[in-house]
Order: C-alpha cells, then structure tokens, then sequence
C-alpha cells in the first residue's frame, strides 16, 4: 500500500501545519510517512503546497499522481486537477472552517479513527479543545471511501526532517557557538538550534552578513570553541576567502552548506545539487577539507558529528553539503544515530593568514613555505587515512547486479523506493564522503559495470568526481539530470531508470 496526498492552499493560510499534524498521527498510527514541500518566496498569497505519502513499508519520496487533493483554496484544485488518480478524491470546501476541521475529514474519508489524530493533538496541547471540537466536526461531515491497512505502530520511530539532523548532530558535538545570516534553506537549522541552546548550553548568533559569520567563527574556533555556520550558495561564496583562512591556519570549523537552485539568487525556495564544487573548491590554494553529503536526516546527524570529528582532530575545514528537499522534507526513521564523538582542538598559537614561521610571524622563505605546504598535504595524506574508517559509500539493492545506480544527497530517497518497491535488477551506490573520495573502494563497485548517474543538476557534478578519481566515464545517455529546481519522483524516476537498465 502507498497513498499520496496533497495538501494546497495561500501562504498564511497553514497547509504546512496541517500536512505535518495529520503526518504526526499517521506515524503514531503505525505508517511510514514522507512529506515534502513546496512553496513561493511570499508570505502571504500565492499558491503553496505539501505532498505526503505514507505506507505501510519504509518510504522515501513521493509519487505524482495523487489519491486524495486537499485544496484549502479554490486555485489548489485548477492547478492539480489533473494529477489526481480516476479513483481520487478531492477535499475542498468549508475553507472557513480551518486546519483540524480538514484533518478530521482526511481521517474520515481515508476510515481511520480520530483517536490517533487526538492523541496528536493532546500531545501538541495548544488550543487542544478547539483543534478537537474542529476535527470532530469534520470527521463527521465526511464518509469513508477508502480502505487503507489497519496498522498499530508499537515501535517509536523518529519523524524528523534533515534540518533537524544537522541540529542534533551539532548539538550532540558539542557545539559552542552557531553563527548564521539568513538565508533559505539553511534558516531553519538557525531556528531549530535557536530553540535548544539554553538547555544545551550552546549560543546561537545571527550576524550583520555571511563574511562576518565565517570570520567570527575563526575567530570562536582559535579560542577552542566548537564552532558551525550555515549558509546557502550565495552565502558561501561570501565566505570563501574566510575558508581559505581556516586552511592556511589550520583553524578548525564545519560549514553547513544548504544548496538551492541558483546562480545569483535563482528560484530562492527550490532545489537544486549544483554546488558540489563549490564545497569542493572554494577558497584559494591548496588545503585538506572534508566533504560530507547526507541523504536523509539520520545520516545528516551521523555526518554532522563526523564533520566536528575531523574538523577537530585535524585542525582543518569540514562542510556538510545538503539541500532544500533533504532539509525541509520529513522523513520516518527506524533506528538511532551513531554519533562520533570529537575532542577538543588545543593547537593554540599564533595565527596568521601569511605562511608563518615557528614563531608565528609571516615568512617568505621558501623553504619554510615548502615546509608549510608539505604539512598540510601530510595532513591531507592522514585524513585520508582516517577516513577510511568510516562508511563513506552504502550498497544497496541486488549486490551483483551489472546495474549500478550512482548519486548522492536527498536523491537517495527517490533511488530506494525505485528499487525496493519493483524490485528492480540494479544495485544503488550513494556517495557520503565526496572529500576525501576512495577511489580505489568505489572503483570496485563500478568496474564492468552499466553506471546509471541521478543528479538534481544539469552537468552531472558527481559523474564528473567520479571520473576525475576512478577513470570511469559515465555516458550521458545514462545520466538522469532534473535541474528545473523540483525534486525526483518515484513513478517519474522509475520510467526513467528502467529505459537504461541493461538485460
């Protein structure tokens, strides 16, 4: 069983609270649920919408045909009307009635009992006599007209978003300081961490602008501080000269790069994966850096930690590469995090942005910057080394099959349900450390085999990684690039994957 639901109405008028209230209750119910987001950079008006799937299987994206449209506005209906599957249903109507008045004919027409939604709704506790009275009522307009799995969940599964990963990752690092500027997508992570630093004993601080993010966390970290700053493409670009700082240096500090579709601005509130090179490449001369790229919330707390792990050993520049769909989309998780623990980097000295000698005053002697230079290589040489003790790939799917899905990222969702809900001949390699990469492990992943790559990118970024470190060419026939700032879809990408699947 999947079911896809979407939920459409104005900004302001609260489709995201009641995706992630309804949400909430259906993994309380026992489903697995996957919710994403769409939305304009407006606050009030325009037309803004969240789909949620869930199943009674592990699921990770969502489809583009839907069971049910909750339109909160009459525009939600024009614009979707066709997605809706022949047996679909339409909730609209009583638009004055509100939020839980909508969700109580959700669980009516979908036939499952308001108790889970109550419960939810006892557990959020604002306005709970109000919210239940409005579900009651909405419950019983309704009729029942669809069947669904009867489930009751017995297990406590985590419902969270990437966000939310990167936070507890941090905080659980034993973050010091948080410095931030606004910019989508990466604000929530600023809010999230906002929320939790009294009971953490961490401080949070927005800045007048990205430059004096990045250099105020040079300058927290040369105290011995745990620091993070987040920003977005543009942002990131602003602190690239302070990047190059941390390398020469050797001061250590994680960058959360939150990616969205660009250049300049772009299309602010959308996807892309076009700024792995950026990750990889900013910031002027040759340094040691760690590359981190997530696919879902668990693994962005795994990898926040593993992030402060190696920024702190060694003294170095570490960056956590999500995006928009991984950041902003919850996700239902089985398990809990393996967070790495850090200690504290005590290499204090005298800092300079000049090559430096023992004394910490610049030099242009040239056999010290040959020294200089040489130490940061080793550097590069043993983080290397450390690295291989982490999974820096996963396999998943048919492990000898001569098929072989490449991607990295928030595509990892789309790719598994791919493959587990057809059972498809092929085999998924996900790319979590992108800096440094193991060349020599992945290329036994990929030797003789048919390479499929899945970006949300127009050029192909990773395929291009792949054939800088391994020798292999991926052929653009096999390349499934979307780069229209929208994330991938299970029924969309599977036509796609199996027109390339080798027989």
């Amino acid at each position: 069983m999947r079911f896809n639901i979407l939920f459409g109405g104005k900004a302001g008028q609260g489709p995201n609270i009641l995706t992630y209230t309804l949400a909430r209750a259906l993994v309380r119910k026992g489903y697995y649920v996957f919710y994403s987001r769409d939305y304009q950079s407006v606050i009030r008006g325009g037309h803004n919408f969240n789909v949620l799937t869930f199943s009674n299987e592990p699921v990770f994206s969502n489809d583009s045909i839907y069971n049910i449209i909750v339109a909160l506005d009459d525009k939600s209906v024009e614009i979707h009307k066709s997605q809706l599957n022949k047996n679909g249903v339409v909730i609209d109507g009583q638009f004055e009635q509100g939020n839980m008045f909508f969700a109580g004919r959700i669980f009516k027409v979908l036939g499952i009992d308001l108790k889970y939604l109550d419960e939810e709704l006892k557990k959020i506790g604002k306005r709970y006599e109000e919210n239940i009275k409005a579900a009651e009522k909405g419950y019983n307009s309704e009729k029942e007209k669809f069947e669904v799995d009867d489930l009751d969940n017995k297990e406590n599964r985590i419902f969270r978003n990437g966000n939310i990963g990167v936070s507890e990752g941090a905080i659980n690092s034993g973050l010091d300081l948080y410095y931030a500027y606004p910019m989508t997508p990466a604000t929530p992570v600023m809010g999230e961490l906002a929320g939790k630093q009294k009971e953490n004993n961490f401080s949070v601080i927005e800045l007048e602008n990205e430059i004096a993010v990045a250099n105020a966390g040079v300058g927290s970290a040369i105290t011995g501080a745990k620091v993070m700053v987040g920003t977005s493409g543009g942002g990131f670009d602003l602190m690239g000269e302070t990047l190059s700082l941390t390398g020469i240096a050797g001061v250590p500090l994680v960058f959360y790069l939150a990616q969205r579709q660009g250049p300049g601005t772009g299309v602010a509130t959308y996807q892309s994966q076009a700024d792995l090179n950026i990750a990889r490449h900013t910031g002027h001369g040759e340094f040691p850096r760690v590359v981190l790229a997530p696919g879902d919330p668990l693994e962005a707390e795994e990898l926040t930690s593993q992030a402060f792990y190696f920024s702190q050993k060694f003294g170095i520049p570490s960056i956590i590469v999500g995006d928009k769909h991984l950041g902003e989309s919850y996700y239902t998780i089985d398990g809990r995090a393996e967070i790495t623990k850090s200690g504290k980097w005590t290499d204090f000295s005298r800092f300079n942005s000049y090559e430096k000698n023992k004394w910490g005053s610049a030099t242009e002697n040239p056999e010290i910057v040959k020294r200089n230079i040489d130490a940061r290589m080793k550097i590069k040489e043993n983080v290397m080394s450390e690295a291989m003790k982490f999974e820096q790939y996963k396999v998943y799917g048919k492990e000898d099959s001569d098929n072989v899905i490449i991607g990295w990222g928030s595509t990892k969702g789309a790719i598994l349900d791919c493959i587990e809900s057809e059972g498809l001949d092929a085999k998924f390699v996900q790319i979590l450390y992108i800096e440094p990469f193991t060349n020599k492990e992945i290329w036994k992943e990929l030797i003789g085999k048919n390479l499929i790559l899945i970006e949300n990118n127009a050029t192909g970024l990773l395929g291009d990684v792949i054939k800088e470190k391994t020798g292999f060419n991926i052929h653009d026939k096999n390349k499934i690039l979307r780069y229209d700032a929208r994330p991938f879809l299970r029924d969309e990408l599977l036509k796609e994957i199996k027109k390339r699947l080798k027989k």
